[in-house]
Formats: structure tokens, C-alpha cells, sequence
């Protein structure tokens, strides 16, 4: 949802995925390599073939320098991504159950790792679809902001995000609304 500068006090997307970056997920090393420490924590040993789980960052850093290739999770395929598209299709009132960050780690694995997905094209364009699908219904659910309460249930971080500005100043608005009309 694209937004005007005035509305854009949220986090940037490029932000939203530095912050996935930390999610973990399953590589094939290609090379070996020690236990190494760092902040985040310690990851490794690297012993190919084996599998082994790093965070994200790490695992795109060790494919862009191909020493790994990246497992794409469970949820990024695309049945399980037509299975998502057609319960938001079909419950206009509920998201489907993705990942809070599927959005950015999507992303993420299409820019880097497009080579280690099965049909990329496919994922791309059925997450676009998803995408649009859920913008509608968020649309359709901000025309019935009520300013006592709003459930976000199923709303992904990028999701959130995009409609916080608004969200912000809907709220605000409604609340002064509100307190005019009780005296």
C-alpha cells in the first residue's frame, strides 16, 4: 500500500527485512566450517551435506559468496501458497495463517536465492496475488474502524506496518469524534 511522505512514520521495508533477517532458517553448506560465535549467538558447525540452521543474513551472505545453498521453508511452495490465496479468497472476515514475517523473508530468498526455489515465477506471482488479496480485505476492515477497539488477528509485520500511519491518525480523529459527541 503505497503511502504519501506525510503518512510514512513507520519502519522503512528495507528495515522490516533487516529485522527478518534474524529468522532462522535450513542451508546446505558447501563448505566446512567451525562452530562460530557472534552477537546474535553461535551457528555451525557447517559440515556439507548436512543440514544446518543460521539466520538469514548469514545464509545469504554464504550464498552470495556460493558456499551454500538455501532451503526454502515449509510455507514458501507453491500449494501452500495456493492454499493460502484461496482462503483469503475465500473468508473475506479472516487472513489466512502465514508467517508474521513471510512478506520480507520472501523477498529476501526471490532476490538471493531464487535458484534454490521451485518455480520462482510461480512464488512471485502468487505472492503478489496474496499480497492484493490481503490489502482489500485490510481496506475493507479500516471503512469499519471503530475507535474502541480493532483486531489485527492474522496481519503480517509488513502488513502492520503499511497501515499504522493511517491507522494513527484514524484512530485520533475518531477518538476526538467520540469525546465531542458525549459532551
Amino acid at each position: 500500500m503505497a503511502l504519501p511522505v506525510h503518512l510514512r512514520d513507520s519502519v522503512t521495508p528495507q528495515e522490516l527485512e533487516m529485522i527478518a533477517c534474524q529468522q532462522l532458517i535450513e542451508i546446505v553448506p558447501l563448505i566446512a566450517m567451525e562452530k562460530t560465535a557472534f552477537i546474535s549467538g553461535a551457528y555451525g558447525p557447517l559440515r556439507p551435506p548436512s543440514k544446518a540452521k543460521l539466520p538469514l543474513w548469514m545464509a545469504v551472505n554464504l550464498k552470495l559468496k556460493k558456499k551454500c545453498h538455501i532451503i526454502a521453508p515449509d510455507w514458501l511452495n507453491v500449494e501452500h501458497l495456493q492454499d493460502r490465496l484461496a482462503q483469503e479468497v475465500a473468508k473475506p472476515d479472516a487472513f489466512s495463517d502465514l508467517p508474521f514475517r513471510f512478506s520480507e523473508i520472501s523477498k529476501v530468498l526471490l532476490d538471493v536465492a531464487s535458484d534454490d526455489l521451485e518455480n520462482p515465477d510461480q512464488l512471485r506471482s502468487l505472492l503478489k496475488d496474496l499480497r492484493e488479496a490481503r490489502q482489500a480485505k485490510s481496506r475493507e476492515g479500516l471503512k469499519h474502524l471503530d475507535h474502541s477497539e480493532l483486531g489485527l488477528t492474522g496481519l503480517s509485520s509488513m502488513e502492520i506496518n503499511e497501515i499504522r500511519p493511517f491507522f494513527v491518525q484514524s484512530m485520533n480523529v475518531l477518538t476526538k469524534i467520540a469525546r465531542s459527541s458525549e459532551t
